[in-house]
């Protein structure tokens, strides 16, 4: 099947066809047939398959009719919301629709989080008919009622895995509410949980489900191999298979942002050309060191998870697992960024004894037991060909040192330790008060405490059983 059979635009078609693309992929065939006829639509398949144009390029279609050449934002509604979890996916869905719509007088814009707020205030006001953005973002913007969605006829949820993850369900069901109930509604994600069918199931209306992989499965092209490695000589041997030429450029996961920034600082130190990328970079600063590893002109490129998700770079040869995820549904994301559109590449992991658990969990997920492979002088302490929870047949614990005995005590020993020490006193004794000789040490004279003289009583009142006032008048007069 080629694109000019699936009934595109000629705009559209002239579109794909600057990049060089003739033959969709097998996700692309399969669902653009399905959005461009209204329905809902759930589309798995595996990172790197062309998902983003198997719903930019349908949406394209069906909005084309009301596109204007008109500057008036009154002719230029938001039609379409697409969602991401994240600021780089955003930015790639957002790039993709600006290609396939270079040909057609349709608007389309990019609000996320990390930057001003002010431009991206004035582009939405300007009009747009198709707005991609961050669920947090997206809500700063309604709070600030610039935002119409009375005319919203898709919704887009990208990633709507990681979108659980993260936590922003809640954000979206707030959106969700804020649009008009007969809408077209697809979900895309490169892999599906339960808890996203889940989901599914309460905001699609009679979905078709476009699933062109098995869920949790990889690219046949990606080569995989692990590298068992004692856990402080991991960034040892990272700089020792940077330094071979095969790995020209390489793209390194960790699992912390302290961790990112640490290792590219050393990897620097070593004469690597390396940089970072996670949460706490600004976005300026974080597109500036994407861009400069998609030049080239940075070889390593060190992040986390969430701030890779949604990374599109061409021909990326090598990914590295620095550390292994704890989610095994993550290596699947890691090691998409390689081998993509029928590329090879190769995904290593270094692993250390007790990662052992994690390394299980992802072979049992993807169905396949990966090569390890041991670096000459980087061999791990501890036996890695099984679990470190899970003790050996045969192997015995080792033998217990014999704990030191004291020598035994003998009559001048004893003698010893019961003469007293210096200065007289004795240890063996209870402890008795010695009156100071000293005179200035002397306790000081007792001093009797001043007695005070009795109070007289007071009369008892007649009522009480005493005599009252009437009886002192009657002594005072006596008196």
């Amino acid at each position: 099947m080629r694109f000019d059979e699936l009934g595109l635009a000629p705009e559209l078609l002239r579109a794909v066809s600057d990049q060089g693309y003739e033959t969709p992929t097998p996700i692309q065939a399969q669902a653009i047939p399905v959005v461009l006829a209204g329905r809902d639509l759930m589309g798995g398949s595996q990172t790197g398959t062309g998902k983003t144009a198997a719903f930019s390029l349908p949406l394209l279609q069906r909005i084309l009719p009301l596109a204007s050449s008109s500057p008036s934002p009154a002719r230029h509604p938001v039609r379409v919301l697409m969602l991401a979890p994240t600021r780089e996916l955003a930015i790639q869905v957002y790039e993709s629709v600006k290609l396939y719509s270079k040909y057609i007088p349709i608007r389309s814009s990019c609000v996320f989080g990390g930057v001003d707020i002010k431009p991206q205030l004035d582009e939405v006001q300007r009009g747009v008919e198709i707005l991609v953005a961050t669920p947090g973002r997206l809500l700063d913007l309604v709070e600030h009622r610039c935002l119409n969605f009375n005319q919203v006829q898709t919704l887009v949820l990208d990633e709507a895995d990681r979108m659980l993850d993260m936590g922003f369900i809640p954000d979206v069901t707030r959106i969700i509410q804020l649009l008009p109930p007969q809408r077209q509604n697809l979900l895309f994600s490169a892999t599906f949980s339960e808890d996203i069918r889940k989901l599914a199931d309460k905001m699609l209306s009679s979905p078709v489900l476009v699933e062109v992989t098995q869920r949790n499965t990889i690219s046949e092209t990606i080569a995989h191999r692990i590298h068992p490695v004692a856990a402080g000589a991991k960034r040892a041997l990272l700089t020792h298979l940077l330094e071979s030429p095969e790995l020209d450029q390489a793209l390194v996961f960790t699992g912390t942002k302290i961790e990112t920034r640490r290792l590219a600082r050393e990897l620097q130190r070593a004469g690597i050309s390396a940089d970072s990328i996670h949460g706490d970079k600004t976005q300026k600063e974080r597109l500036k060191a994407l861009d400069a590893f998609k030049s080239g002109e940075t070889r390593v490129l060190v992040a986390t998870d969430v701030a890779a998700r949604g990374l599109d770079i061409d021909d990326l040869p090598h990914v590295i697992n620095y550390e292994l995820p704890r989610t095994p549904e993550d290596y699947i994301h890691r090691i998409g960024r390689t081998g993509r559109a029928g590329r090879h590449g190769t995904a290593i992991s270094l692993v250390s004894p007790d990662e052992f658990q994690y390394l299980e969990s992802i072979e049992k997920l993807i169905k396949r037991k990966i090569e390890r492979l041991v670096v000459p002088g980087f061999d791990p302490i501890e036996d890695f060909s099984a679990p470190s929870t899970e003790k050996r047949r045969g192997s015995r614990a080792p033998a217990k040192s014999p704990r030191r005995q004291a020598p035994p005590k003998t009559r001048e020993s004893r003698a010893k330790a019961d003469a007293p020490a210096k200065g007289g006193f004795d240890f063996s004794k209870p402890y008795e008060y010695v009156e100071p000789a000293s005179s200035f040490l002397a306790p000081a004279a007792e001093v009797k405490p001043k007695e005070n003289p009795p109070r007289p009583r007071r009369p008892v009142a007649v009522l009480l059983g005493g005599l009252g006032r009437t009886e002192d008048r009657r002594q005072k007069t006596e008196d």
